[in-house]
């Protein structure tokens, strides 16, 4: 059966969150995680709709990729079909030529499992590797130390607040009390949760937003920041703390996170948190095609 290149609906999503839930495995390459919907959802479900790119085959889901910006895509498959070699090439078809509509004719990249063979042929279709980035993990199986801060969970009472937050913890963050409702009311944050870390005085440093794909699955920090005049004082050990709580209460069998291996300042915090690095990773980007 030929191999479908697809585009969901809003309804659609649905499906989408389910296999990549089912995708998640401990040990398993770093990759797509429902999470990664779920923060996209800020913009609303019809744009993430929109964002969302689906593989099939004979009817089944091989592959989903989330357009994380206009020129970059993020991707995983079935673990049972990293190494198709049909699939793959037609990745390659399709990521490659911009007619296909994934991607645009600029200069984009793509983020998928470093175990995928998908990984071996763009290489060969003229992709070349991209900066590094550093996948940490931390298990669950044991319980987590104590913060040592006032933390809170937020709910839409507290929206106002976390959104400050993100936008003095991100140069250029659009992020609002809005989009924290939009986000909040898409399908994957039924397994999630924001949480804010506090200061003696009752100030709002640090926030996190940690993702489930439901128990015994890795659940992923996406994102996590500390307030741009807090910085320095523990706050972002002391949140990825809380995160790792939070995940291993739902039912999460370790939590993971990543950062660009140059940031070296967020490697170390999340390192301090008691995260271990794992094998870098490189996205592969394509130039800029025709004229």
């Amino acid at each position: 059966m030929a191999i479908v290149l697809g585009t969901p609906d809003v309804d659609g999503l649905g499906e989408a969150v389910a296999v990549l839930r089912e995708w998640q495995e401990d040990g398993a390459a770093m990759q797509l995680h429902p999470g990664d919907l779920g923060w996209y959802w800020r913009f609303g479900a019809k744009a993430t709709a929109a964002a969302v790119r689906t593989w099939r085959r004979d009817g089944r889901l091989l592959a989903v990729g989330l357009l994380d910006g206009p020129t970059l895509l993020r991707m995983t498959t079935a673990p049972d079909v990293r190494g198709d070699e049909e699939l793959g090439r037609q990745l390659v078809t399709d990521l490659t030529a911009p007619e296909r509509g994934v991607l645009p004719a600029e200069r984009v990249c793509v983020e998928a499992p470093m175990d995928a063979l998908l990984q071996n042929l763009l290489p060969a279709a003229g992709w070349h590797p991209d900066e590094p980035w550093t996948p940490l993990r931390r298990d669950l199986t044991e319980p987590v130390e104590d913060p040592g801060v006032q933390i809170e969970v937020v709910g839409p009472e507290r929206a106002r607040a976390r959104a400050d937050v993100q936008r003095a913890s991100f140069g250029g963050s659009t992020f609002t009390a809005d989009r924290w409702r939009a986000m909040a009311a898409g399908l994957p944050y039924a397994d999630a949760r924001c949480l804010l870390a506090y200061d003696a005085r009752g100030e709002a440093v640090a926030t996190v937003t940690v993702w489930s794909a439901g128990p015994g699955k890795p659940g992923v920090l996406e994102p996590m920041g500390v307030h741009h005049e807090h910085r320095g004082r523990g706050y972002g050990k002391a949140i990825t703390l809380a995160a790792a709580v939070t995940l291993r209460e739902l039912g999460s069998s370790s939590a993971l996170v990543s950062a660009p291996t140059s940031n070296v300042g967020a490697v170390a915090t999340y390192a301090s948190a008691g995260f271990q690095p794992l094998g870098e990773v490189r996205d592969v980007c394509r130039e800029g095609v025709g004229g």
